[in-house]
This record gives structure tokens, C-alpha cells and sequence, in this order.
């Protein structure tokens, strides 16, 4: 099984577009959510991701986009942002967006995984240290791997019963689409982040994702990606939209 991992695409035709460019074969595919929100192509956006198929777990920004709640818990960028978005979105797309289900979902094919947006504990949850990662662990037991979003980070925790210990992928310094493969070993347990498609925010404003590739018997690997794509583009979106300008100026960041 080659699964194909996004997350975070918040709106970003571009990034999307060079992410599934560069991404590899693959046999089904699982968003993490935040299809929507920040950025200015929601409806393209909702399109593609809804004809791609597969699996998408609901994020926060899906749901504040989709008015399932207001937008009390959001920054004042962020508000402003999706208060635009809702008015930009087609009737058809909210209503795809409102029947997102929230995680944690799995998928009969491979036992032991999970997918959440923010944590196995809730979709707001950001997993960001090491004691948020052990009460995530625990509450997550009996699963072997969790893939997460909601960071913008791209990277994880590995845990095996002691402390969890923090990763983050090591590319090899190079232009273009660039790659990391990481082993998952069968004593451990992972809670995994592909980083953000569409406003990443981790000091590299290339696009990410991940490819997981179950062996015969568990855990097989997880590839990591970084993707160049056409940030003036998707700045220019932005501020044609008059969206903060803040949210244009950190794309080319990655912050």
C-alpha cells in the first residue's frame, strides 16, 4: 500500500498543484485537513481535492470556513480570513465541507494507523512537546502510527514507552523536489506530520507532503517531500483578494 499524505493545503492552488506534480505513484490518498482557509482559491481548491477522492479527515479551518462554529478561538487574521472564505466558497463546497468527518478515522486496510487533524485527543489540539505527545500516546494505545496535521510543521514524535523524542526530516541540501526516507521500526510508536501543502511553517517555504508505504508486515517507510512551486502566484491571489498582507508575505518565509 503507497499512501499519499497532505495536509494543511489551506487554500493554495499552487502548492497543491506542484505537490501532486512531484508526487510519486500511489494507491489511495488521505488529506488531513485545512483544506480551506488563509490563501485564495478556496473553490479551486475544494474542486480538486473532492476529485482526487479518498479519505479526508475535517480540520478546524473546514470547519469554522463551513460556519459549524464561529471563529471566537482564531486569531484576527485567521478571522478575517475565513470570514472571506465563506463568502468566497460555492453552496456546493460548503456543503462538502460541512460533511467532512472529524477524526480520529482509520482505514480497514491498515490496522494499527490512525488519522487526525489536530491529535487523537481533537481536531484544535496542537502537538507540539513531548508531554502533549505522551498524552496523545496514551490516549492512542492500541494504534501504532498516527498521522497528524494542524502544526504546519513537518516531522513527529517517536515514542517506546519512555520519553517521546522529537524528529524532523534531514534533506540533502539541493535544488528541486527534494526527499527523505525514514524507516519505521516495529518497537516504536509515531505520531508522523507530512507539513503543510499550502503555508508550511517551518523556516522552508517549499510545499510538503508524504508518501507512506506499508510493507507486507507492519511498518514499512515514510517518505517525506519538499516541493518548489509559484509563490508570487499564490501571493498575488491573495492580495488581489484583499486578504491581509500578512498572509502573502509568509508563504515566501515559510513562517
Amino acid at each position: 500500500m503507497r499512501l499519499l499524505l497532505l495536509s494543511d493545503i489551506h487554500a493554495n492552488l499552487e502548492a497543491l498543484e506542484a505537490c501532486m506534480d512531484a508526487a510519486p505513484e500511489f494507491d489511495k490518498i488521505v488529506n488531513l485537513g485545512d483544506v480551506v482557509g488563509y490563501n485564495a482559491s478556496p473553490n479551486e481548491v475544494c474542486e480538486r481535492v473532492r476529485a482526487m477522492g479518498g479519505m479526508v479527515v475535517r480540520g478546524n479551518h473546514d470547519r469554522a470556513c463551513a460556519g459549524l462554529s464561529d471563529l471566537s478561538e482564531f486569531n484576527l487574521i485567521a478571522a478575517m480570513s475565513a470570514r472571506w472564505t465563506q463568502t468566497a466558497l460555492a453552496p456546493e463546497h460548503i456543503a462538502w465541507l460541512r460533511e467532512l468527518q472529524q477524526g480520529p478515522l482509520r482505514m480497514e486496510a491498515l490496522p494499527g494507523i490512525e488519522f487526525v487533524h489536530g491529535s487523537p485527543r481533537g481536531e484544535d489540539e496542537y502537538l507540539l512537546s513531548a508531554p502533549t505527545a505522551t498524552l496523545d500516546f496514551n490516549a492512542s494505545e492500541h494504534i501504532d502510527v498516527v498521522f497528524f496535521g494542524h502544526t504546519h510543521l513537518q516531522g513527529g514524535f517517536t515514542y517506546n514507552g519512555g520519553h517521546p523524542l522529537y524528529f524532523t526530516p534531514q534533506y540533502e541540501v539541493g535544488k528541486g523536489v527534494l526527499h527523505c526516507t525514514m524507516r519505521l521500526l516495529a518497537r516504536e510508536r509515531y505520531l508522523i506530520n507530512p507539513g503543510s501543502v499550502g503555508q508550511p511553517r517551518d523556516n522552508d517555504w517549499r510545499a510538503a507532503f508524504a508518501l507512506y508505504e506499508s510493507d507486507v508486515g507492519f511498518p514499512g517507510t515514510v517518505t517525506f517531500y519538499r516541493v518548489p512551486y509559484d509563490v508570487q502566484a499564490a501571493q498575488a491571489r491573495v492580495l488581489a483578494a484583499n486578504l491581509p498582507e500578512r498572509l502573502a508575505t509568509r508563504l515566501a518565509l515559510g513562517r
